[in-house]
């Protein structure tokens, strides 16, 4: 097995395991079992040809329906966040300026993600911490169609942070090494 593909294959045990088990994101389940899923690993020491791959994955969404979503791997390159906020920032102005801003949505994940107003050690940041840094694509007509139909979409934010925080932090932080070192 390649690196790349056990860096694919560790990704996808990570949304099945937990991001649809702990259903962080009540949605992802239907496109796990649909294999709607497109997942890419891409080199983050090379912005450049990084932000070419993510215009890439949005162009193979605008042509592909049977894709719902992609996401876009990079164990290499970003390990640092602020690096990765830095990337995340350029990689949503050359969204908005490829035309797919309200086309599709970046959801940003790293294994290091610490939202503003919390303490890095929050098990809350474990809502987008994955094994290695990642650009999540969403199409945001299907998000809207999904957040309509769903009922209380405002309290997922806080129930996924109740939940975290129930399991705590030093459980969380050993699955997400787990998952990078049985890459």
């Amino acid at each position: 097995m390649t690196a790349t593909d056990a860096c694919l294959a560790a990704t996808l045990n990570w949304v099945e395991t937990f991001v649809v088990a702990e259903n962080l994101c009540p949605f992802a389940g239907r496109e796990v079992q649909r294999g709607s899923i497109d997942y890419r690993v891409i080199d983050g020491g090379d912005w450049s040809r990084a932000l070419a791959a993510l215009i890439a994955a949005c162009r193979e969404l605008e042509a592909t329906e049977a894709i719902e979503t992609c996401l876009l791997v990079i164990p290499e390159g970003l390990e640092a966040f602020d690096d990765y906020l830095d990337f995340l920032e350029l990689a949503e102005t050359l969204m908005s300026d490829q035309g797919y801003e309200g086309v599709f949505q970046l959801a940003s994940f790293h294994p290091d993600y610490c939202f503003a107003d919390a303490e890095p050690e929050d098990p809350a940041n474990y809502t987008n911490r994955s094994p290695w840094p990642m650009l999540h694509l969403l199409r945001e007509a299907s998000l809207e169609r999904a957040l309509a139909a769903y009922p209380d979409p405002e309290a997922i934010p806080q129930r996924n942070m109740d939940r975290l925080r129930e399991i705590g932090g030093e459980p969380l932080a050993r699955a997400l090494a787990a998952l990078r070192d049985n890459k």
